[in-house]
């Protein structure tokens, strides 16, 4: 997808949808703003401005914050206590976080201002928006978040470059003083008025946003896990009869329907398949990292389908403390509690370790003569001199004992802050920061054990592969060449990332099969 064929995403009062998130994200479609939305923050703008005249201390508009909440603060100094606000939270740490991030949690806060229930200006909505349109990236560090009173720190140092202060990497990734990118973009720094600090600050934004781009993600990786399974299941002479369709529908789980029927589309018209098939074929019983391939591979997929349903509740919510309701009210709540977002996304490192661990299992009997049904020891061009793809194995294992240490989920680990006043925090920003390890720990294994199963089926000849694996090795084959002496693994192996991480090993075996699920 290219900037010309994505269109402009307009953010209204009601909300985006995941796709304009990657939309934005990844690929720097532009944005217009809602006029009609524009004219709601306008109008509840209005009711903050009212409260701001009042003698009596309202949160967020006249008082402190968090433990300062009983802080009375003068009209005079309101514009010094928004300015406070977030040069104090712009505390984060560690190195940058990735461009694409930063930029869906912006979107998202916008989308949050263009709700009308924050109380901001519209030209402060703008200037997000203008911020966006240019490709001025905020640098906001990895430490930081607790997932509770929003993603604080990462937030504020969006809202830090919105005034014209701190750092940002310009459109072509130049990293400069936000002053000087704003003015090169003709965009003026806002001065915040009264509650503007709070709303551009309060927010599960950046969890949200790295859960929507994981899910991206994952719905690539889950078919390119079936498509896997089916590589190995056709170079190791497995059995195709345990995916079909009645079998699987013994137990109607979602998902795993899904997955097997994946695996049934590219293993279709295989001769290798058809070529061990009968009464007397032994794998009948073929090991469970090969068997059982749809009910791991379709819980993942169930799991991802609660996690998209909590994303599309919150990409419909207007998330701000305090709140400005429909009737004018302006009230304190808790709905910035990252929790909901926080527990799917460590539901989500939990799956995607246990799909990586099926797939390194089948990487491993490739290798293993006593378990590979003829294959040469580690698929080697001469077993002893030459060592294979003995140590891409390792590779594989080494990350997924990594993705285990990855799926101990975040949002147990509470730590109390604000002198007590947040005494319970969701951790939601490090779950999904570890998620992201995670998927790209996940397609590294399925790399190899993709990388590995070509291997074998060429090693299977004169027998040919099916028509959507041929199409697989095909594309694989286009990057790194077939069986022979030792070379180095670690170019290819990286060369097989793309491939997956891209799409295309997917992309390869629709050619054949169709659209997999």
């Amino acid at each position: 997808m290219t900037r010309d064929t994505i269109g402009t995403i307009t953010i209204g009062a009601h909300g985006l949808s995941a796709h304009d998130v990657v939309a934005v994200a990844r690929d720097d479609a532009q944005i217009e703003l809602d006029a009609d939305a524009l004219a709601g923050v306008s109008a509840t703008r209005r009711t903050i401005e009212d409260l701001a005249d009042d003698p009596q201390p309202h949160y967020g508009i006249s008082t402190g914050f968090g433990a300062l909440a009983t802080t009375f603060i003068g009209a005079e100094a309101r514009t010094q206590l928004q300015q406070s606000l977030i040069r104090s939270h712009a505390a984060g740490s560690g190195a940058e976080i990735e461009r694409e991030v930063v930029r869906a949690l912006m979107l998202l806060r916008l989308k949050t201002l263009m709700s009308g229930r924050t109380g901001v200006r519209a030209q402060t909505a703008q200037a997000y928006a203008a911020l966006l349109n240019a490709g001025i990236t905020p640098v906001v560090r990895e430490y930081g978040s607790l997932g509770c009173s929003g993603d604080l720190a990462p937030l504020a140092h969006c809202a830090l470059a919105i005034m014209g202060e701190g750092q940002v990497r310009d459109a072509a990734g130049t990293l400069r003083g936000a002053s000087d990118a704003l003015a090169e973009a003709g965009i003026s720094p806002v001065v915040l008025a009264e509650k503007e600090g709070l709303a551009l600050i309060n927010g599960t934004d950046g969890m949200l946003g790295m859960l929507l781009l994981a899910l991206h993600d994952l719905a690539v990786l889950m078919r390119t896990a079936d498509v896997a399974a089916a590589l190995s299941v056709e170079a190791l002479l497995g059995t195709d009869r345990v995916f079909a369709a009645d079998l699987q529908a013994l137990r109607p789980q979602v998902g795993q329907a899904d997955a097997a029927a994946n695996i049934r589309a590219v293993l279709a018209g295989s001769p290798i398949v058809a070529s061990h098939k009968g009464p007397e074929d032994p794998s009948v019983q073929d090991a469970y990292s090969l068997r059982c391939a749809p009910q791991v591979h379709g819980a993942a997929r169930d799991t991802m389908a609660h996690a998209a349903s909590v994303a599309d509740r919150e990409l419909a919510s207007a998330i701000d403390n305090p709140v400005v309701t429909i009737d004018g009210r302006v009230e304190s709540n808790g709905n910035f509690h990252g929790a909901p977002v926080g527990y799917v996304l460590d539901f989500l490192a939990i799956a995607t370790a246990d799909v990586a661990s099926m797939s390194e299992r089948r990487t491993d009997r490739h290798l293993d003569v006593s378990r590979s049904k003829g294959l040469p020891a580690f698929l080697a061009h001469d077993a002893g001199v030459d060592s294979g793809l003995m140590i891409a194995q390792y590779t594989a294992a080494g990350i997924v004992s990594e993705l285990k240490r990855l799926a101990v989920p975040a949002s147990v680990d509470s730590i109390p802050s604000s002198a007590m006043q947040e005494d319970h925090v969701s951790m939601g920003w490090a779950a999904a920061r570890k998620l992201r390890r995670s998927i790209d720990g996940l397609t590294r294994v399925l790399a190899i054990e993709i990388m590995t199963a070509c291997r074998s089926l060429d090693l299977r000849a004169p027998l040919r592969p099916g028509p959507a694996t041929a199409a697989v090795l095909e594309e694989v084959r286009r990057v790194v060449a077939g069986p022979g002496p030792d070379r180095v693994v670690a170019d290819e192996i990286e060369r097989v990332v793309q491939l997956v991480r891209d799409g295309r090993i997917v992309a390869a075996a629709e050619t054949k099969t169709g659209e997999l699920r």
